[in-house]
C-alpha cells in the first residue's frame, strides 16, 4: 500500500494539528527505515546540487527519526517545515529550506486584495521566526483566479507583496511564490505558468522575491522544463521534483529525465535547494528517496 493523499490535503492535516496515515503507512515507513543502514554514511556526494525533500510526502514518518535518516543520506535540509518543527531538524544539522505556516493557503493568496491585510500580518511573524533561525526561505501563493484576469492578479500580488519584501529584506528573507499546476492538482490556481511569475518578479523588481519552479508541476502545464530553466533561472531560487505522471518515483518509471534537468540546473550557477517532492509506491519509501537523491547528484 502507498499513500494516496495529496499536498493539499497533507496542508490541511497541518492545518487542523494532526497527520495523515495511509492504510499500512507507519509499517511500511519503518520498514523503510530498517532497509537503509543508519550506521553507514552514503556514497560520497559531487556536491553540484543541495539536496533537500518535502516533509509531507513523508508524514508519517515522525520528524525526529526521518530528520536522522535525512542526515545519513546526505540530504542537507527539509521543506515546508512550520516554526514548530524547525528545532527538531536542526538537531541534525539539516536547517529547513522553505519555511511555512498554517496559514499559508494555495487558494487563498495574495491575488486577492481583500486577503493582504491579514496575511501581511501574518507573514511579518512568520519572517521573524525565520529570521531568528537563519533560514532563507519563506513561501507565499498567488491564490486562485475566481475570473481574475493575468494582468489584475500581477497587480494585485505586487501591491500584496511588496511591503513584505522590503520587511523581509531586513531580515535577509527571500520570498518564494509556488508555481502549481491548475490542470490536476490545484484547479484554478493562477501562478500556474512560469511566464506569469516572472511577469511578477520583473513587477516587483526585488532581488529578494523569487519563483520555486516545481518540475512536475511545470510538466503537466507546459513542458519545455530545459529550456524554461535556462531561460528563466535568474528568477528562481528553488525547485521541487516528482515523477509525470502521477507525482510518484523520478526513475525510469515516468517521462521526465532528472539526470539531464539536474546538469541544467547546474549549468545556470543555481546555489538553492533541489527538494525532492514525490509521493512514494514503493513499500520501502526511504529506499525510493535514497534513489531520488542518488539520480539527482550528478
Amino acid at each position: 500500500m502507498y499513500k494516496k493523499f495529496s499536498r493539499r490535503d497533507a496542508l490541511k492535516s497541518i492545518a487542523i494539528g494532526s497527520g495523515i496515515l495511509s492504510i499500512g503507512g507507519v509499517a511500511s515507513s519503518f520498514a523503510a527505515m530498517n532497509y537503509i543502514d543508519e550506521n553507514t554514511l552514503p556514497a560520497s556526494q559531487k556536491n553540484n546540487i543541495k539536496h533537500s525533500v518535502c516533509r509531507w510526502c513523508f508524514q508519517d514518518i515522525p520528524l525526529d527519526q526521518f530528520a536522522r535518516t535525512c542526515a545519513n543520506l546526505g540530504i542537507q535540509a527539509i521543506d515546508l517545515l512550520k516554526p514548530s518543527e524547525w528545532e527538531t531538524v536542526e538537531k541534525y544539522g539539516l536547517v529547513c529550506s522553505m519555511a511555512t505556516d498554517v496559514f499559508a493557503d494555495i487558494e487563498n493568496g495574495f491575488n486577492e486584495p481583500k486577503n493582504h491585510k491579514d496575511l501581511q500580518e501574518k507573514y511579518k511573524g512568520l519572517i521573524d521566526k525565520a529570521s531568528k533561525h537563519n533560514i532563507k526561505n519563506v513561501i507565499v501563493f498567488s491564490g486562485n483566479r475566481r475570473g481574475m484576469d493575468e494582468q489584475t492578479g500581477i497587480k494585485n500580488c505586487s501591491k500584496g507583496l511588496k511591503p513584505l519584501l522590503n520587511y523581509a529584506k531586513k531580515k535577509n528573507v527571500t520570498l518564494v511564490m509556488e508555481l502549481l499546476n491548475s490542470k490536476v492538482d490545484h484547479p484554478d490556481y493562477m501562478a500556474d505558468h512560469t511566464e506569469w511569475g516572472v511577469a511578477l518578479a520583473e513587477e516587483m523588481e526585488a532581488d529578494n522575491f523569487k519563483l520555486l519552479y516545481d518540475i512536475y508541476h511545470m510538466q503537466v502545464m507546459e513542458g519545455d522544463i530545459i529550456a524554461t530553466i535556462k531561460k528563466h533561472h535568474k528568477h528562481i531560487n528553488h525547485y521541487h521534483t516528482a515523477g509525470v505522471p502521477g507525482r510518484n518515483e523520478i526513475d525510469d518509471t515516468q517521462e521526465l529525465f532528472y539526470p539531464a534537468i539536474m546538469r541544467a540546473i547546474v549549468e545556470t550557477g543555481f546555489e538553492g535547494f533541489v527538494a525532492q517532492e514525490f509521493i512514494p509506491t514503493n513499500p520501502d519509501e526511504l529506499a525510493s528517496l535514497k534513489k531520488a537523491i542518488e539520480i539527482c547528484d550528478v
